[in-house]
């Protein structure tokens, strides 16, 4: 996953913010960060926030909402590997509801999270090869030490 290195990018027509249903917030909360390696931390009024990993779309988890459980608005997390994303889901207690489809024009699958959304997975075409790079251009910065 990129590290951040800038402030967000900030313009009209931005979606920055997303308010995901849940049943039960330290369990949705856990899920993404072990799926997608999201932040959270908890605001001045008690909720659960999220960041994703370059900073630029936050959120929260919001009990008290049906759970977007057919698609209608589908929401697709970028990832550098469908295939490593789909095993990350299932590890952290997702399940797989359309699996990648090979020879398909564009890679992504779609799971339910453990409130019961279905939710998008879409691999950035270049995108492991954007992030191996940034990581052993961090590792030459950090005098060869990887730092974990």
């Amino acid at each position: 996953m990129t590290t951040p290195t800038s402030t967000p990018t900030y313009r009209t027509g931005k979606i920055c913010y997303i308010e995901i249903p849940a049943k039960d917030i330290q369990q949705s909360a856990e899920f993404y960060q072990r799926a997608f390696g999201w932040q959270t931390r908890h605001r001045g009024d008690g909720s659960t926030a999220f960041d994703d990993t370059v900073n630029e779309v936050s959120g929260a988890w919001v009990l008290g909402r049906p759970v977007a459980a057919q698609p209608g608005l589908m929401v697709y997390i970028m990832v550098a590997s469908a295939a490593a994303a789909v095993d990350a889901v299932v590890s952290a207690g997702g399940e797989i509801v359309e699996p990648v489809h090979p020879g398909a024009r564009e890679i992504v699958a779609r799971f339910r999270d453990p409130a019961g959304n279905v939710i998008g997975i879409y691999q950035q075409p270049g995108l492991a090869e954007t992030e191996a790079r940034d990581s052993l251009d961090s590792a030459d910065r950090d005098g060869g030490n990887l730092q974990i």
